[in-house]
């Protein structure tokens, strides 16, 4: 009896079946059973039958493991060089698959339990069989990375791999990305890249190891978006807790609300664009979108990196904007209307006289910035601050990052919709 075997353990009046896993004590048996939890079992007292030796595979069920038995499957003919290799059909698109690190990228190796993140076209392939039959892929990979550690340089290396998979004949691109950082990444490709075809970041909520994971629906569905008549930087999250729906959200104007539900990601300010309903793969647009070939590629990749992002709060030093002192921009997120306190407002006088560009943002979820109303809005428009309208603050942050690299204008491109992420009116969606 060895990890990787398919064992039944009867102890105590009960059965676990499933695959043997490595234990950290002889006295325990660890078994991944088959909803993908694991177990641990006393040895003492249990009768062990070995069902098969040296394979790993888990038998489906509802909650969609009849992908993990099929990648298992694939697994398990890992030495067949023909089935490594993903067969070219003249009739179907050509998706580029490009992975970041994150949830989604990862696979399950059953023999250790461990979740590893190798990747390539036939690694996702095995991970998510249910792309089979939908396009020709090509995979590639940019960076391995929690998405916390995202970082400006990634950005351009993914914009810069993204352009050339478009420029060698990709009819669109799927990004495999971490979800806590994901709405950043898609507001970078959004201003780097004028694109053709669609761009569709997808990631997952929940590894594939749990039985409620997210990552086979996001990646089908990203997919079929990436077929689509589309051509924006798009991100693929489940648009309910059920797994009928993927919401399709503009990739400057989406945000995780959620740290855990599947259905974390939404549109600020208005619907999502569109939708993936899975079970019919049809994918469906609310809303006027870019259409594909409307623009030719095109590439400015170009970031000023010394950007920071402040959110004010009540009773904040004015000391603290110290901090930025000598950076080439500041966002500010202020309360309501796009205000701070009025002490902070000789600061940020100082701050734009010595060359930061200063930005307002309001930390309301809806709505936009107007300092014309009250006397601090029109104390800081005196001062030189800059209003984004109903930009979202980490959109405005990336915009402006771009702006100060690209654009001799910075306080017209802040105020002009360069990717969707300024709407003309802010009004209530429900």
């Amino acid at each position: 009896m060895n990890p990787g075997d398919r064992v039944r353990v009867d102890r105590a009046d009960r059965t676990y079946e499933g695959v043997l896993l490595p234990s950290s004590t002889d006295e325990q048996l660890v078994v991944k059973l088959e909803g993908g939890y694991n177990v641990g079992v006393d040895r003492d007292g249990a009768d062990i039958s070995v069902l098969a030796e040296d394979v790993y595979e888990i038998d489906g069920d509802a909650d969609g493991d009849d992908a993990v038995d099929a990648a298992e499957d694939a697994d398990a003919d890992a030495d067949d060089d023909a089935s490594d290799e993903v067969e070219f059909d003249d009739d179907l698109p050509t998706i580029s698959l490009i992975s970041t690190g994150g949830t989604i990228a990862s696979t399950v190796d059953y023999r250790t339990g461990a979740v590893t993140a190798q990747f390539d076209a036939e690694d996702v392939l095995r991970a998510v069989p249910d792309l089979a039959g939908r396009a020709n892929y090509r995979g590639r990979v940019v960076a391995n990375i929690l998405s916390e550690n995202m970082e400006p340089p990634i950005w351009q290396d993914l914009a810069e791999a993204v352009h050339e998979e478009i420029e060698n004949g990709a009819d669109g691109v799927v990004v495999m990305h971490g979800t806590d950082t994901m709405q950043y990444s898609a507001s970078a490709l959004s201003f780097m890249l004028e694109t053709p075809v669609p761009i569709v970041f997808t990631g997952s909520q929940r590894s594939a190891d749990r039985p409620s994971s997210d990552n086979v629906m996001n990646a089908v569905s990203a997919v079929e978006a990436a077929k689509s008549d589309c051509a924006e930087v798009l991100v693929c999250m489940h648009g309910t807790e059920s797994d009928d729906v993927c919401a399709l959200h503009r990739g400057t104007r989406v945000r995780k609300n959620h740290t855990s539900r599947r259905d974390a990601f939404e549109t600020v300010g208005a619907e999502p664009l569109g939708t993936v309903d899975y079970h019919s793969e049809t994918v469906s647009f609310r809303r006027d979108y870019q259409e594909r070939g409307e623009v030719d590629l095109t590439l400015s990749d170009a970031l000023e990196s010394d950007v920071e992002l402040l959110k004010f709060t009540p009773g904040m030093d004015p000391a603290f904007l110290d901090v930025v002192e000598g950076a080439e921009g500041l966002v500010i997120e202020g309360t309501g209307l796009g205000h701070v306190h009025t002490d902070l407002i000789p600061r940020i006088e100082e701050l734009i006289a010595d060359g930061t560009t200063v930005v307002m943002t309001s930390q309301c979820l809806e709505g936009r910035v107007c300092d014309r109303v009250y006397d601090t809005g029109r104390d800081l428009l005196d001062a030189g601050v800059i209003e984004a309208g109903d930009t979202l603050p980490g959109t405005a942050k990336v915009k402006l990052m771009w702006a100060l690299a690209n654009e001799e204008s910075v306080t017209e491109t802040m105020q002009t919709s360069i990717a969707g992420e300024l709407q003309e009116r802010s009004v209530p969606w429900e």
